[in-house]
């Protein structure tokens, strides 16, 4: 169902993308988004669902795999990274299978702000993007100047990419002006070296509709990416909660002429789900989503299982994982 918010007058640009006047208070844009459609559940579910059947095979299968490969943003988020991980994941970005070099690097390493410099250097010259979570990742619990702080430490860094989270106790409370100010404080740091993705933590948003509100807000406050999840939470991307912001996507593209990307992180594992997931981008937001640019994985173990599927294909052999690298 398309969302469409209310018209507004004024040129696409800025942070509201020409609907400036629905931001101008806390009213104003609790209005606009409790008066999109309220999303139905069972329809939604079910085209997902639905297009999860598609069959993709032999030809646009081995496209499918490649595309898949080339949006992955190749993430290792843990306490106990080290330079020498970081490095290695660099290596593998940019050349995930060193046995074929028509494999596609993938299009990102994701990683902690302190590791950008490493990450940077491990890429360096191959047009693999280095992306950094910010803003007190995962949690986002910290002040705005803190958050601030984590991102422009990354910026400085050489950061192309920054993940942010929002503030999903001030979103859960009803205080969409004070989420909304902190992306758009959040965009002026990135300046114009970083594009800016706005994590929404969807498994904490509790209803789809607050999955739609979150995503218009995001898209509002100056987002080039919306993105499903940390990660770090019991329920991450799914084939629905992705549905719902490709159709958000679409509607305000439609709208705004701005084309803002997706991105589904945590819990897609297998190629069969990652082709899933490209289904849904084209019957839903079209071909204009399906490049890297627009369309993106966060993920880890997601591209062993690309690269073990496209070997299988290309030699009818299927190799296990020791073919890959462990990460």
């Amino acid at each position: 169902m398309p969302t469409t918010a209310p018209a507004a007058q004024g040129p696409v640009n800025g942070p509201a993308h020409g609907l400036a006047d629905v931001t101008a208070s806390d009213s104003t844009l609790r209005r606009l988004l409790h008066g999109l459609p309220g999303v139905d559940t069972v329809g939604l579910e079910a085209r997902a669902a639905s297009l999860g059947t598609r069959s993709i095979k032999t030809t646009a299968k081995a496209y499918a795999l490649d595309l898949a490969i080339s949006m992955v943003d190749l993430t290792t988020l843990e306490g106990a990274d080290t330079p020498g991980k970081v490095r290695a994941l660099g290596a593998k970005a940019v050349r995930p299978d060193p046995t074929d070099r028509t494999a596609p690097a993938t299009a990102a390493v994701c990683v902690y702000p302190d590791m950008v410099p490493t990450a940077k250097e491990a890429v360096a010259g191959s047009g693999v993007k280095v992306a950094s979570v910010a803003t007190a990742f995962p949690a986002g619990r910290a002040s705005l100047a803190v958050k601030l702080a984590d991102v422009r430490e990354a910026v400085t860094a050489g950061a192309d990419e920054v993940d942010m989270v929002i503030d999903r106790g001030a979103f859960l409370a009803g205080h969409y002006m004070k989420v909304y100010d902190e992306i758009v404080a959040v965009r002026e740091a990135c300046g114009t070296s970083a594009r800016l993705k706005v994590i929404f933590e969807t498994g904490e948003l509790s209803t789809y509709d607050n999955i739609r509100r979150a995503s218009w807000l995001g898209m509002l406050a100056g987002a080039d990416f919306i993105k499903t999840s940390t990660g770090k939470v019991a329920v991450n991307a799914t084939p629905a909660n992705t549905l719902l912001m490709l159709e958000a996507v679409r509607d305000f593209r439609a709208q705004t002429g701005v084309q803002v990307g997706v991105k589904p992180a945590g819990g897609i594992r297998t190629a069969k789900d990652a082709i899933k997931f490209l289904v849904l981008v084209n019957e839903t937001a079209g071909e204009d989503w399906l490049d890297n640019h627009w369309f993106r994985f966060g993920a880890s173990s997601l591209l062993n299982d690309l690269l073990m599927q496209r070997q299988k294909l290309a030699t009818g052999r299927y190799s296990g994982p020791d073919y890959v690298t462990v990460d």
